[in-house]
């Protein structure tokens, strides 16, 4: 799978410890339009996806968190390899922290079944909404995001998903289907 990109805030101690925790996201399309997760307390979109369990391949956590925080079923035949981002940057209990998101075309079933999301994702109030790639970055770039501003975290996330939404607008105008062609 190619890199996109890497982000390195090279704010840590480089002889510390380090915390590796690989991510799986989705890039579903539909009419144009990219399921992404609005988090309604802060104003902001991501892609549907999140971290791998211990032993778990990228194919089931891709499956399994875009199905927890979004509700769509994903259709394993439909899942192509879109490209992946590496981060580095300070970490909150371990010296350093580590993170591989991996980005997967895919399609998804019709049919929406109810989200199982973890307890900050409920506090956020995460819903899913079909947006075009510039609506999501013109969102992120401009509004408040309230206490979550400042956070380290966050801005380094809010970064990575606005790169990959750049990437896909760059490369097509942001329609994963042509995108897709354009990797071939």
């Amino acid at each position: 799978m190619r890199i996109l990109f890497e982000i390195d805030r090279k704010d840590y101690d480089p002889d510390g410890s380090v915390c590796v925790r690989p991510s799986v996201r989705g890039v579903i399309q539909r009419d144009g339009r990219l399921a992404m997760i609005h988090s309604l307390k802060y104003d902001y979109y991501k892609f549907p996806g999140g971290g791998a369990e211990e032993g778990e391949d990228h194919i089931a956590t891709l499956i399994r968190e875009v199905r927890e925080e979004s509700g769509l079923c994903v259709i394993p035949e439909s899942i192509r390899p879109y490209g992946y981002v590496h981060r580095v940057q300070k970490g909150w209990v371990e010296d350093i922290f580590v993170q591989y998101n991996y980005y997967y075309f895919c399609d998804a079933e019709e049919m929406l079944l109810s989200q199982e999301l973890d307890e900050y994702e409920d506090e956020e109030r995460f819903t899913l909404e079909f947006v075009t790639a510039q609506e999501a970055v013109a969102v992120n770039r401009t509004h408040d995001h309230g206490e979550k501003a400042g956070n380290a975290r966050f801005q380094v996330m809010i970064e990575r998903e606005n790169r990959v939404l750049e990437l896909l607008i760059a490369e097509q105008g942001g329609s994963c289907e042509i995108v897709e062609e354009a990797q071939k």
